[in-house]
């Protein structure tokens, strides 16, 4: 079960979260609505710093 979450969080995670990230601040920039465009810029820092956060409490 272990390999599952690694695989998880380590791959799939980050892709999903930084891929809407950037839609939120394309869609956020495109409307001139600030509120958007940050929230997809704070989802962009959690995806990309989301692995070296949950990996090593994983124990990897």
């Amino acid at each position: 079960m272990n390999s599952e979450l690694i695989i998880i969080f380590s791959h799939f995670l980050p892709l999903i979260l930084g891929f809407f990230s950037i839609l939120l601040m394309i869609n956020g920039i495109m409307d001139k609505q600030k509120v958007i465009a940050a929230i997809g810029v704070a989802l962009f820092l959690v995806a990309s710093l989301a692995p070296f956060v949950v990996l090593p409490l994983l124990g990897v």
